[in-house]
Parts: structure tokens; sequence; C-alpha cells
């Protein structure tokens, strides 16, 4: 079988999350003979549109959708079987076969002790940080602006080792009593100085019945993946995978310290599957036609103004996961340009271009201004990003509704403009565009995704 036919590809979002990748896996899922999850947890939210129906999908992998297709949820996600099973319930209630859904044994898992630590240590934070001397020092310092879910912590208990629970732990009940019996002293003793008065401490036992009971529903799912993925790769069978999060928030190489708790650009791929790094042929970088962002943390091109409401509503832009308003900017290709060079996209895929339609003007973000000096670099350290002034190229905006597109030549010329200085600007070529929510709201412009669609 030729390369293409067996190849493995990646979806990777290159801004801070929300790109719209979860349409663009299921778009080409289809090829694919399974769909890999390889990172975060139940803080990513894809939202996938099929023939008017939207589905939106936090653990399970967007290839769930396609007949066909295993959704394998890789090593490197931290799970919450309680999510996880209502999910599943959620799609069988809808008529989709969940049966070939897989999870590694050794993904961890998100406990409640997790989400109470994380809740907590987000409200202690945000108070410690009510004393400091300036607004500045404030934006720099203050909480991350987790969602709650409990994935720091147990990303934290993962490089803590003794104090973990991996899924395959859930099968065994007197390793998972006797781990719990110990985890929980610990939990309830840092958690009680944590919260004071009020907390009410874990049970080791009711804890354990809890889980068992997830791990019984879970068991016919549970295998190694890694070995399943690598007996897939040497059939030649096609694989793809999904990033969750996005490169932006990368715990290495994102907006530290305001970012994720795992290696969500495609450098993680290799970590969180068990997959070698040179087998991936194809990385597929997904870009917003604008900027958002949700939680704390720098935004250089963010919009306080009509015009950034106006992006919101049109694009609708409240977290899958939250529900949360994301903070809305101007592209910046700046940040763009960096995470593709991070991340090794072989291609873009520009999403959400049809929200645009009706500005006046569009600006891009191609250099950043700081200290009185101008670079066109961009700034992973938080703390510098923040100072940073960003500096526009302004192109003329496009009034027609382009949700009918199918060819890029049916875009209005100023919509076809935007995309060329992308390209250009960014260095690498831009194969897809997304001109509305469903499958078919897709222009596909490039050899190798009519190749692979």
């Amino acid at each position: 079988m030729d390369q293409k036919s067996g190849h493995a590809a990646a979806v990777v979002g290159l801004q801070w999350g929300d790109e719209g990748k979860g349409k663009l896996v299921d778009l080409l899922a289809g090829k694919y003979r399974a769909v890999v999850r390889y990172n975060g947890g139940a803080n990513a939210g894809h939202s996938v549109v099929v023939g008017g129906e939207r589905y939106s999908l936090h653990l399970v992998p967007s290839g769930i959708l396609s007949p066909n297709c295993e959704a394998i949820i890789g090593n490197g996600v931290v799970v919450d079987p309680l999510r996880l099973l209502e999910e599943i319930e959620m799609l069988r209630s809808r008529g989709v076969d969940t049966s070939r859904l897989v999870v590694s044994d050794r993904a961890h898992v998100v406990m409640p002790y997790h989400k109470a630590e994380d809740a907590a240590r987000e409200e202690l934070l945000s108070v410690a940080t009510e004393g400091t001397q300036s607004d500045a020092t404030k934006k720099v310092v203050s909480a991350i602006g987790t969602t709650k879910r409990g994935i720091g912590p147990a990303y934290a208990d993962k490089i803590h080792r003794s104090t973990a629970i991996r899924i395959g732990d859930l099968t065994r009940p007197e390793i998972l009593r006797t781990k719990l019996d110990m985890i929980c002293g610990l939990k309830n003793a840092v958690l009680g100085a944590m919260i004071g008065e009020g907390f009410e401490p874990f049970d080791a036992e009711t804890m354990t019945n809890d889980m068992i009971e997830c791990g019984k529903l879970l068991a016919p799912m549970i295998k190694d993946t890694a070995y399943l993925l690598d007996d897939l790769r040497k059939a030649g069978q096609p694989i793809l995978f999904e990033g969750a999060n996005a490169t932006m928030l990368d715990v290495d190489h994102g907006t530290y310290p305001f970012v994720t708790s795992s290696n969500s650009s495609a450098l993680g791929i290799g970590a969180g599957s068990g997959v070698p790094p040179q087998c991936i042929s194809q990385i597929i970088g997904v870009v917003k036609a604008y900027s958002t962002r949700v939680g704390g943390g720098p935004m250089p091109t963010e919009l306080f103004d009509a015009t950034g409401e106006d992006i919101r509503k049109r694009g609708r832009e409240f977290g899958t996961t939250t529900g949360r308003p994301r903070r809305v900017g101007w592209l910046d290709l700046v940040a763009v340009k960096y995470s593709a060079m991070i991340s090794g996209a072989t291609e873009l895929c520009i999403t959400l271009l049809d929200v645009l339609a009706g500005e006046p003007e569009l600006k891009i973000a191609t250099a950043y201004r700081v200290d009185g000096q101008t670079t066109d670099r961009f700034l992973p350290d938080g703390y510098l990003l923040d100072q940073a002034e960003p500096v526009y190229e302004t192109l003329p905006g496009f009034s027609q509704d382009i949700t009918m597109a199918r060819t890029f030549e049916e875009l209005p010329p100023n919509a076809q403009a935007y995309i060329k200085k992308i390209e250009s600007f960014v260095g690498v070529p831009v194969g897809m565009i997304s001109v509305g929510p469903d499958r078919v709201q897709t222009i596909v412009r490039d050899a190798v995704y009519a190749a692979t669609t």
C-alpha cells in the first residue's frame, strides 16, 4: 500500500483553541481507519455539525461520527470516567455506534479530588493576587483561568506517580482500594488545609465502589493502544491524530504560565500515543480567521469594542465546555507563524471565514512593538507578551455571504486576498477553508486534500 493510503496525519490547532478542529477531523475521518486523541481531557470541547445536528464532544474523538473508524483515546489523555460515560450515553441516545471507542489502559484518571483541588487553587490564587501593586502585575500573576475540570491536578499526580490512578486500575478492585486509601488520606489533609471550614473529606470506600462500577462499564473498551496503533500502522492502515486545546496552550511552547497542562502541539503526539513522530507525514494546522481565547493570559490583538462584540456574536464565540464568552481579537499572524513552526504544519485550514463578512476592513498583526522595538518574532513568555503592542496591516473587508461558496474562485476578491496574505506571511499553503459549520460548507483548494477527502 502506498504512503498516501497508509499514512498518518494530524490535525492541530495553531492558536489558543476553539479553531474548529472537530469539524475538520469529522470531515477527514471517513478516509482513516482510526482517529486518536493524544492529549488533554474534558477541558477540551469540539463541536461538530452533521446533517444540521450539532454534537459537542469533550473526550470522545470526533471520528466516532464516521462509520468504520475506530475512535481511540490515547495514553496522553486524562480521562474523567463519569464524564466519558455520560458522553457515550449521549451519543448512543442519538443513534451513534460507540462500539468502536477504545481507551488506553495507561491513560490517567481525573478523580473527584482533582476537581476540588483545581477549584481551590484558582480561588486561592485569585485571593492572593488581590493585594498586588499594579494592574499590570495582577495580569501576569493572577489565576490561570482553568475550566476547573481537574485537568492540571490529574497531570500533576501523573508526574508524582505514587498518587496517580490509571484507567487500567479501574479493573483491579484490590489495587484500586489500596491506592485510594492512601491517596484519600493525603488529599484530605491537603485539601482540608486549602479549603478550610466546610470541606467534606473524600471517602475511599465510596470512591472505590464508584470507580469499580465505571471500570466494569468501560472494560470492553480498555486496551493497550500503543500496540493497537502499531498493528494498524504496520498493516498500512491510515491514522489521524486529533489534538485537543492548541499549540499556543502547549505547556512547554505556549504562552506560559497561561497554558494547559499537556503538550497540545503536534510535539505531544509521540508521547501521548506511542506512535513515533517520523510516522506522521502530514500536519494540518487549523487557524480561525480571527483570534479568540478563553481564560487568563495575554492576547495582543484582543478587541474591547463593538467590532469585537459583533464578531463574538456572529461566530457564536462561547465555550463548548464552559459556556464562557471567548475573548475576541484580530488575526495574529505572528503567533500563527510561530505555532506553524513549532507544530511543523505542512498545510493550513482556515475556519470561520464567513464570520468576517460585513466587516469594512480587516486587520492582521504582522509584528509586535515592545519597549520601542519592533519584532516579527513571537514572545511565548506570558509576561513579555503582555507588554507587546500589535503592529497591524489593514486589508479591505468583504460584505458578501460566502456560506454557499465551494471553490476558492467563488470567494469575493477581498476574501481571496485575505487568505493569500495568511498563506504568504506564514509560509505554509492554505489547503482548506471553512465557510460554515456543516461538513459541506468547506472549500478544498489543494491536491493534497483532494487525495485525502
